[in-house]
């Protein structure tokens, strides 16, 4: 026990790891104040550097030397690892990453929605090692050279020589030479399971290489993409996805469906694909555009869909929802459990924001059948799920 309650950032504590945290922390206490601490592992006893004391309820720290290391501990591929914002876990050996993110959808299903979870986080294809798999990249430029925002900061640090380890490898030379005429660039790869892969580059605002739209792929199904728009960000993220979806919904023919936060279509072209006739709503209307021409038989709405939905007093046999990272939300939920629908499938980006909403459906007439975990963002603390959820018997 520390005798003094007070700190400053740039302050340094020997401290004991408790259990990981929502967020790719660790949980550590200082005088009985709770520290969330990056880059350690459970149970290691590391210094660490407070950085920021901002708050009264808790504290940030980052870990400056490991005193005792778990066996889990590995060198990062990446020099910059833990100085950049972009990953959490390059100190942790890729399988224990899996186990890490297992433990936090557990806890925030069994926290917020009362949930016992036995599940695992599975593996996805191409991520084995863990690198090379992110085919979409923001970058900002730094003495010419691509640079990412540091951990919880608008700073800016270099990328090393031979570009970002977790970028898929197209993307990094696009992002070299963008980053050498641009203040900021975004690199989009797609197809990128070919020996020629697309990628777009829009460089300060404008489209300097690339089309308009990219080819994404999933199956023997393609999908226009906007270049810069929404797609998932690992090559096998979206089958997977996919997968999960329709085997959780188990379509059947001339089942009606809504697909929510549909983006350009990608649950109902699959959907539609089964012979069912599937409705979308989505915010971006470039995106709708697309989905009606990526899924024709479909009907397509732009807006938002806590306000679309509602008004369209629509019966569904199917819902599939894949909400941003905040969640559906209670307007949503509820909108979704009046359409009567025999089976949901809810994509979540956030293990927070699925248990909220599971709660909420739970409290609306539905329960999880299944809910199925990806690690579809290596050596970062994110994780994709699928939930399948049933009328209460």
């Amino acid at each position: 026990m520390h005798e003094s309650v007070d700190a400053s950032p740039a302050e340094e504590f020997d401290l004991v790891m408790g259990k990981v945290a929502h967020g790719g922390y660790c949980v550590a206490r200082l005088d009985g104040r709770v520290v969330f601490v990056r880059g350690a592992l459970p149970g290691e006893k590391v210094r660490v550097r407070l950085t920021d004391t901002s708050k009264t309820s808790h504290w940030f720290g980052q870990v400056v030397k490991v005193i005792s290391a778990d066996p889990h501990r590995v060198d990062p591929p990446c020099p910059v690892a833990g100085v950049c914002g972009g990953c959490d876990f390059q100190h942790v050996d890729v399988n224990f990453q899996r186990e890490l993110k297992r433990r936090v959808i557990t806890e925030q299903l069994s926290h917020v929605a009362g949930i016992t979870w036995t599940g695992s986080v599975e593996t996805v294809d191409g991520s084995s090692d863990g690198l090379g798999w992110r085919t979409r990249m923001q970058y900002r430029s730094l003495n010419g050279r691509p640079a990412l925002r540091r951990h919880r900061s608008h700073d800016l640090v270099e990328v090393p020589e031979g570009g970002c380890p977790i970028a898929h490898p197209a993307g990094r030379l696009a992002g070299e030479s963008a980053c050498r005429a641009a203040e900021q660039a975004i690199v989009m790869v797609t197809s990128c399971r070919t020996e020629d892969p697309e990628v777009s580059v829009i460089a300060d605002g404008q489209l300097v290489a690339g089309g308009e739209t990219m080819t994404a792929q999933v199956g023997e199904r393609r999908w226009k993409v906007g270049a810069g728009g929404f797609w998932q960000v690992h090559p096998g993220a979206a089958e997977a996805l996919a997968e999960a979806v329709v085997s959780g919904l188990d379509p059947h023919q001339g089942d009606e469906a809504l697909d929510l936060y549909c983006g350009v279509g990608l649950f109902a072209g699959v959907l539609a694909d089964r012979g069912v006739r599937v409705r979308g709503i989505e915010v971006s209307r470039q995106a709708v555009t697309l989905a009606r021409r990526n899924v024709p038989g479909g009907r397509f709405t732009a807006g938002r869909v806590e306000r679309v939905l509602p008004r369209m007093k629509a019966k569904a046999n199917l819902v599939v929802l894949d909400p941003p990272r905040k969640g559906a939300g209670k307007a949503v939920v509820q909108a979704v459990a009046r359409t009567s629908p025999r089976v949901i499938a809810h994509v979540a980006c956030d293990p927070a924001a699925l248990a909220r909403d599971v709660h909420l459906f739970e409290i609306n007439g539905y329960v999880p059948r299944s809910i199925r975990a990806f690690d579809v963002f290596p050596m970062t603390h994110h994780v994709e799920a699928v939930a399948v959820l049933e009328p209460k018997i």
